[in-house]
């Protein structure tokens, strides 16, 4: 457990979008909105996408490498980082979609090449949650 506030945690948990950051191949920063699900027993961040999406090719060229991703609102913020992995593994991908289900209150979208990215987040930044 990362022993986030039990504000910061209700934060995590509320049905909204966050900025995603992962690292292109050149070193340079990509940001995308993305819904997301907050596992604090497990400290793990899961988003689920497509393997040929950018954030997943980011990931999938440097397994283990740094991502961080950030929920706001107003002046209510609450950051996670972590090292990123990708897996189309069906177990993996079952359990992001039942949380995001969860989470979201409707199944999230199913397309050819689903994967999931997890971030096994170890450092965390909050303000005002």
């Amino acid at each position: 457990m990362i022993g986030l506030p039990s504000s910061a945690e209700a934060f995590l948990t509320e049905p909204r979008v966050a900025i995603l950051t992962t690292l292109r191949p050149d070193g340079s920063p990509h940001l995308v909105a993305v819904r997301f699900t907050w596992d604090a027993a497990a400290a793990l961040l899961r988003v689920l996408t497509v393997a040929s999406s950018r954030k997943a090719r980011n990931v999938a060229v440097r397994p283990g490498g740094r991502a961080a991703l950030c929920q706001a609102e107003g002046f209510r913020w609450v950051t996670l980082e972590g090292a990123a992995t990708v897996s189309s593994d069906p177990r993996r991908v079952a359990v992001a979609a039942r949380r995001y289900t969860r989470r979201y209150g409707s199944p999230p979208p199913d397309p050819p090449g689903r994967v999931v990215l997890e971030i096994a987040v170890d450092r965390t930044m909050k303000l005002n949650t």
